[in-house]
């Protein structure tokens, strides 16, 4: 899944805080207003968006994720909302569904409210065809004089990609802002949710292996902290550093949360009270190299499978299928954490008394609570009672003053959730996890619902004054829409934070088969000046790649690739973008090669997979997997590393006399069966052609590769691809993954385009390359397949 927030600032993407996790959220979430806060206004109704606004006005409004226009409006000029022109009621309303893990589909809408005039767009200096082509025109029926906005516009199908611009931030009531929300309609939350653990106070290990994000462990009162692990000697345990900490026991439960940043670990943990409330005893406490050197680390503590000891030490259990460790001490996994104020020790994970989460599961432990009927903080007028609110927060009320108590009742309740929200620190921090289930206020047949009140009964604001409350009606469905949508009118949706629900679900690195898709350039060989080869077709190699083809090609391959990206790379884009441009070059673009794979054979060039296609463009006819494993040493390494069993007999594999890169690429490379190159003879511990065979394991291979990969610096390519990019970093990774330049411009090409695809930059920065010297500078066609 691939998200982004509504705003893409430069200074998202500069950011030089190594520490923060999502820079481009930090400073989003500085956009956000204090007179638009989720889920409850001022005057004690739903509010179920955010008001956000940026830095500077002509800071774009964008797509957050590829999506379908379900409804829209564009307005020539703004509207009057209480004085002349002060009120825009422009909107974009999208559908998106996206992927989160294998058979988890996931669909939702994001709305873009109080979208720019057009007519305003030159006194902040941009240009209107920034805007897709369906938004530079106003819709039909509006009117300046007296200002009406026009009706909404059906989407008609109309399709946006994720950063597409969708408009500038306008106003409402004179205040600067846009509405943003994201909610989901009943059917597709039941769908997507029933399959989680949200609103399960006693949640339980999931059977399954949908995981993402961050781990999260529940630890019951009483259980055995040392303060290292039996058998350590001089501070080691078969060669792995275990620093001297604590033992004893925890008295009360635990709640662990950790995750992997730039190679280092962090862990989270809260000591939990006998009313719920939590009290913090560690906070990102860091392990530094940790993920850096989880190879090393599961190859000396699970020797017997250290496949298996991998996904332990990451996910705190064991994901693959068909796990090779026996039950009991050889799944001992130890982990560092508090577990009283000022002391740590170490806990065994294997233990069934201790709940093993993550993201994936949206536990109450990360902060996320269900608001609907039956615990709703809204009363039975339809607006938030302070005391209710306080109870669903766990929050002592508040005491009030002689003055207060004196005030008018319905002011003094306005005025004490306005102070109790802005006072009250966690309180705003906590709203974010609530999952709320009410109507739409667009929606206009909820109106009388929501708004009758403020006409029936004394003491609201138009009590008494049914010509003030037609205005203000008339004025409001100047801003709904919900008749265009096709949506059914009067249902409860269900709304999120939408800050919150983009960062934490960009936690998740499930990539869906049409991302993957995305991820292939138009064109597929570059030249050593940086211009792309465009002839049509020479010997049956085709230089451009249409959209069909490149979705087939990666259709069998979208499962196990993302279990390796989850294992091995993680859900940093950046990551997987270094990682799938080598991929992608490594498998000469994911490609059948059809009548090739009957001549390898016939001229003895090894194996051949449809499984795996190995590209037999860039490197030795005998590599296999995703990232072309080759020479014995490696295969013996990943047979050791999956605990394969023994393979008896050897194998006999040609490697031809390659003629490197030359200038046309209908003769890349020589295919002339005299041409034999020389014979190699070895004994692997398994049969290498289950790699070429078996697409997990294509996949895997790929994945063990780059986190076992050793070089001067260490272990681990995640090193060289965590760094800020450059065209050097890039080649290094080449070096690392093909030990040399075969298909150097390519890999840059790709790189590029990917980081382009994947990340949240707008500027165009990685499709202008600076290479390292000697090298032409290479400025790909940054368009996908068609």
């Amino acid at each position: 899944m691939i998200i982004s927030p509504p705003f893409l600032p430069v200074a998202g993407m500069t950011s030089t805080n190594l520490a923060l996790t999502d820079p481009m959220m930090s400073v989003v979430d500085e956009f956000e207003l204090a007179h638009g806060v989720y889920p409850i206004a001022f005057d004690r109704r739903w509010h179920t968006g955010v008001h956000l606004y940026p830095a500077t006005q002509n800071e774009k409004v964008r797509a957050i994720a590829d999506g379908e226009v379900v409804a829209y409006r564009v307005c020539q000029h703004a509207i009057d909302g209480g004085t002349p022109h002060d009120s825009n009621a422009g909107f974009v309303l999208l559908k998106h569904t996206s992927e989160t893990g294998d058979g988890r589909t996931l669909t939702f809408y994001s709305l873009y409210m109080h979208l720019l005039a057009l007519s305003a767009y030159s006194s902040v200096g941009v240009d209107g065809n920034v805007l897709p082509e369906f938004l530079r025109l106003p819709s039909p029926g509006g009117s300046l004089n007296p200002s009406v906005a026009p009706p909404a516009q059906a989407g008609g199908g109309k399709k946006v990609s994720r950063k597409d611009v969708l408009g500038l931030p306008g106003a409402c009531h004179g205040q600067r802002h846009i509405h943003f929300e994201i909610f989901m309609l009943p059917e597709d939350f039941d769908r997507y949710f029933g399959a989680t653990q949200l609103e399960n106070a006693q949640p339980h290990t999931p059977a399954g292996t949908d995981y993402w994000g961050h781990s999260h462990y529940i630890i019951p009162a009483g259980q055995t902290f040392v303060a290292q692990p039996p058998g350590t000697v001089n501070g080691k345990l078969h060669g792995i550093t275990f620093d001297p900490l604590h033992g004893g026991q925890n008295t009360l439960p635990l709640h662990v949360e950790s995750y992997f940043h730039r190679g280092s670990k962090y862990t989270s943990v809260w000591s939990v009270a006998a009313d719920g409330s939590r009290t913090p005893l560690v906070t990102d406490k860091p392990e530094s190299e940790y993920e850096y050197k989880l190879y090393e680390r599961a190859t000396k503590l699970y020797p017997t499978c250290p496949s298996d000891g991998y996904e332990l030490l990451r996910f705190g259990r064991i994901l693959s299928g068909s796990p090779s460790l026996p039950a009991g001490a050889a799944k001992t996994t130890w982990i560092r954490a508090a577990f009283a104020a000022g002391q740590e020790g170490y806990i065994d994970l294997n233990n069934e008394k201790i709940v093993k989460l993550s993201d994936a599961d949206f536990p109450f432990l990360a902060n996320w609570q269900k608001v609907s009927e039956g615990n709703s903080p809204f009363a039975s007028d339809g607006l938030c009672d302070i005391d209710r609110l306080k109870a669903i927060l766990g929050t002592a009320k508040e005491h009030q003053t002689q003055q207060e108590q004196g005030e008018h009742e319905e002011y003094q309740k306005e005025e004490a959730l306005v102070r109790y929200v802005r006072n009250t620190p966690g309180v705003r921090d906590l709203f974010k996890g609530f999952v709320c289930q009410t109507p739409s206020e667009w929606d206009g047949a909820n109106n009388d619902a929501r708004y009758g009140k403020l006409l029936s009964q004394q003491g609201e604001f138009y009590y008494g004054d049914s010509a003030g409350y037609g205005k203000f009606m008339a004025l409001l469905k100047q801003f709904q829409f919900w008749d265009v949508t096709h949506l059914q009118p009067g249902v409860k949706l269900w709304f999120f934070h939408p800050l919150q629900f983009i960062r934490y679900f960009r936690r998740c690195g499930w990539l869906s088969h049409g991302e993957l898709t995305a991820t292939f350039p138009r064109h597929m060989f570059y030249t050593s000046s940086g211009n792309p080869r465009t002839a049509t077709t020479t010997n049956n190699t085709t230089y451009t790649l249409s959209r069909s083809e490149a979705s087939s090609r990666v259709a069998n391959h979208v499962t196990p690739l993302n279990d390796c990206i989850r294992k091995y790379i993680g859900c940093s884009k950046q990551r997987q973008a270094i990682f799938l441009s080598q991929a992608l070059l490594e498998t000469a673009q994911w490609r059948n090669l059809g009548e090739t794979k009957r001549l390898m054979h016939e001229w003895g060039f090894g194996a051949y997979s449809s499984a795996n296609p190995a590209t037999q463009y860039y490197t030795a006819f005998y590599g296999r997997g995703i990232m072309q494993l080759t020479w014995a040493g490696n295969y013996d390494l990943y047979g050791q590393f999956k605990n394969f069993p023994p393979h008896t007999g050897s194998y006999i594999e040609r490697k031809p006399n390659i003629t490197p890169r030359i200038t046309n690429i209908s003769q890349h490379y020589n295919f002339n069966p005299s041409n034999h190159g020389h014979l190699m003879q070895w004994s692997p511990r398994f049969d290498p052609d289950i790699v070429a065979e078996n697409r997990p394991l294509a996949c895997d291979s790929g994945g063990f590769y780059w986190v076992s990969k050793s070089f001067s610096e260490g272990i681990n390519i995640n090193r060289v691809a965590d760094r800020p990019y450059s065209a050097a970093n890039t080649g290094f990774v080449n070096r690392l993954v093909n030990g040399g330049a075969n298909g150097y411009d390519e890999r840059q090409a790709y790189t590029a385009f990917m980081l382009q695809f994947f990340t949240d930059d707008v500027s165009n920065t990685y499709g202008q390359l600076i290479s390292p010297p000697g090298r032409a500078s290479i400025q790909p066609d940054m368009t996908t397949t068609a």
